[in-house]
């Protein structure tokens, strides 16, 4: 039985119910695939959804149970559900700011006083993303040798920790994840995101991409009490360190 398109692989690699063989292959594709990489990062508001479940959940044969297709299913839906929310959101802010720019112009000063002066683009996952970002306690570095610029914001979770990451000073194209490494010594991935040609967070970024002036801003959970994590490092999927933060 011929393996569908990679396109459609999208969810199960979110929730990580792709075996081996399949999460390399669409790893391969999504390097050249920006609305592959879109839909992922939409989706990696499952990461909650999931630690919500464990908890809810306290049989650990059903932690361990590889999801069947009721389960992923469900899973999508909910997320789905999330981003029509976001969505609607959004409608109801754009209706919000038109009529204030009818009410006149002193309303629209008090707009541009009150501006936070580094916003992200309109997007949905990035907007989470970046929220969950400021809520946590950060820690940055800039590589001496790539330049890439990153600062994770942790949070601690029942079942873990959460991990933001603000990466800037990146060119494309790449695919890259963020490792959180114990003080143990082992390892466990977080996120995993592509990299447009464009880059993120690049001075005098290309005027044809907007997104190239702006950092990426991602998330994810490691398992890793807080105090068990020794660092973060930001590497490519061939192997290339990018950015190591000590935490």
């Amino acid at each position: 039985m011929n393996r569908p398109a990679p396109h459609t692989d999208v969810g199960a690699y979110a929730l990580g119910a792709l075996e081996q063989d399949d999460a390399a292959r669409f790893e391969e594709h999504l390097a050249d695939c920006p609305e592959c990489a879109a839909e992922l990062d939409g989706l990696l508001g499952l990461t909650p959804l999931l630690a919500d479940l464990k908890e809810a959940t306290p049989d650990p044969d059903t932690l361990t149970a590889r999801p069947g297709p009721g389960f992923l299913d469900g899973l999508l839906g909910r997320a789905a559900a999330v981003r029509r929310a976001q969505r609607v959101r959004r409608r109801c802010l754009a209706a919000a700011a038109a009529v204030l720019i009818v009410a006149g112009p002193l309303v629209g000063a008090a707009l541009t006083a009150h501006r936070t002066p580094d916003r992200t683009p309109d997007h949905s996952s990035v907007s989470a993303a970046r929220q969950m970002y400021e809520e946590g306690e950060k820690y940055g570095a800039v590589d001496p040798v790539t330049k890439v610029d990153a600062t994770v914001s942790l949070e601690d979770k029942p079942w873990g920790t959460h991990a933001a990451l603000r990466l800037a000073h990146v060119k494309g194209p790449l695919t890259c994840d963020l490792v959180a490494v114990g003080r143990n010594g082992q390892r466990q991935t977080v996120t995993t995101w592509a990299v447009p040609a464009a880059g993120y967070g690049l001075e005098g970024g290309e005027k044809s991409d907007k997104w190239s002036k702006e950092p990426l801003y991602t998330h994810g959970g490691a398992a890793f009490p807080r105090n068990d994590i020794d660092h973060f490092e930001v590497r490519t999927l061939d192997g290339k360190l990018l950015a190591t933060v000590k935490v």
